[in-house]
């Protein structure tokens, strides 16, 4: 039965905030998994994403922290900073490896994978999955100039699913992000910077930066 298959969801942070982003919306995490819940037996969600641990305080932790405490497997490591070729220190947070093992251990204990990210890097992930019988749904969108997605990675895919069409159902109501706004000038007015005061928002309302691949400083 539909309504028994068992769903793993694995969300490469990073590329779904970037896709999100260009979209103009935010990503409301309670009713992303509100959504998945719905449409089957939903029996992991893994989020993927790199932290910087040299700053004092980090925009993504208190979206990390949230996520962790309410119905995520959330996956992070460190990045690693290097200089290229013309001197520019740059950081590099890469978890595609981290995702693909964890794919294929969960391979003989889901029948749906949904993946969140539009790297063509995952193509051969998604194929081998496939070869265990699993269906796989890619999540993001190509409704930007240019496309979120690479071509192979939609190819491969049993289901694209466009994130507009995800829209309505997890996104955050833009009244929502405005009290939220309204509530965190309030907070660092009264208690000082977060970083200082330990004040963290409900972080699947907070429009966190995400670390990206070879970002330069």
């Amino acid at each position: 039965m539909a309504d028994q298959e068992r769903i793993a969801l694995f969300i490469d942070g990073a590329n779904l905030y970037a896709s999100a982003k260009s979209l103009g919306f935010d990503i409301d995490y309670k009713r992303l998994l509100k959504e998945f819940h719905s449409r089957g037996r939903l029996i992991r969600a893994f989020y993927y994403t790199a932290l910087v641990e040299d700053q004092e305080y980090s925009s993504i932790r208190p979206l990390v922290d949230w996520l962790d405490y309410n119905g995520y497997a959330v996956v992070t490591k460190p990045t690693k900073e290097f200089v290229d070729s013309t001197g520019r220190r740059k950081v590099k947070g890469n978890m595609d490896i981290e995702l693909a093992v964890a794919a294929m251990e969960m391979a003989d204990h889901m029948d749906h994978m949904v993946l969140f990210s539009g790297d063509g890097d995952f193509r051969s992930l998604v194929e081998a999955v496939q070869r265990k019988g699993v269906r796989v749904s890619v999540v993001s969108t190509v409704a930007t100039q240019p496309s979120m997605v690479a071509d192979e990675l939609r190819r491969q895919a049993d289901e694209f699913v466009d994130l507009t069409s995800l829209m309505p159902r997890i996104g955050r109501d833009p009244g929502e992000r405005l009290r939220s706004s309204e509530s965190r000038r309030t907070l660092h007015a009264n208690y000082g910077a977060a970083g200082s005061s330990g004040y963290a928002a409900p972080a699947y309302t907070t429009a966190a930066s995400q670390p990206v691949d070879d970002q330069a400083e």
